[in-house]
């Protein structure tokens, strides 16, 4: 008898455990993705979003300064000012982005061109150096032939930083005395270089400075 109520007790324990296990927590009222329902008229449970919603973040309300472009095309204007902050960011984003193609001078000689990839043009040639400041950040902003889209790892911010710094390396590779405002010099010539010019990836050599007495020997 002691031993029937020993079982009957542990029956009725497991019964308990049994009626206390309930699914709520597993079986919650809930839509399924892409699954029909009769709630709604047009029988989708997934929503669209309402009209006019932005995704945090997305609220491009500056066309120009997401796009680079006035209407359809390319404009020719930065648009915010150009500092020299704004120049020495850039300056660290293209070293980092671009010199491995278009080398650290633009002339599209970069490291990985130098081991067998596709040679991007030099930002030095006539028809880059009239291009708009907006076609830059097209290009980089959507890709253009090998090269690829760099909108998803660059900010436009910084895109545009980018854009002021090639302008500049433009000016500065076939910059004259003439170019100089009124009553200021070239500081000094440009450097000479020792071996091969830098790549993307290692800067160039400088050599030493040659004094006059050196030069006439």
């Amino acid at each position: 008898m002691l031993r029937l109520n020993k079982f009957s007790s542990l029956g009725f324990m497991g019964l308990l455990v049994l009626v206390g296990c309930r699914q709520d927590m597993h079986d919650q009222p809930r839509f399924k993705p892409l699954a029909m329902s009769d709630f709604y008229p047009d029988m989708r449970s997934s929503r669209p979003p309402v009209e006019g919603t932005v995704a945090r973040g997305q609220l491009h309300d500056d066309t120009y300064f997401y796009t680079g472009k006035v209407g359809k095309d390319p404009g020719d204007y930065m648009p915010f000012p150009v500092t020299k902050e704004v120049l020495g960011r850039g300056q660290e984003r293209f070293n980092i982005y671009c010199a491995p193609c278009h080398s650290r001078l633009g002339d599209g000689n970069g490291i990985v061109v130098q081991r067998g990839f596709r040679a991007p043009p030099s930002y030095h040639t006539d028809r880059l150096r009239k291009a708009p400041l907006g076609y830059f950040f097209e290009v980089m902003t959507y890709g253009y032939g090998a090269m690829p889209e760099y909108a998803p790892q660059i900010p436009a911010r910084d895109r545009w930083c980018i854009v002021a710094y090639i302008r500049a390396l433009q000016l500065s590779q076939s910059a004259t005395n003439s170019d100089a405002p009124s009553g200021q010099q070239v500081p000094s010539e440009p450097p000479q270089f020792r071996g091969d010019p830098g790549s993307g990836a290692t800067l160039p050599e400088v050599a030493a400075p040659v004094s006059k007495g050196e030069e006439s020997q």
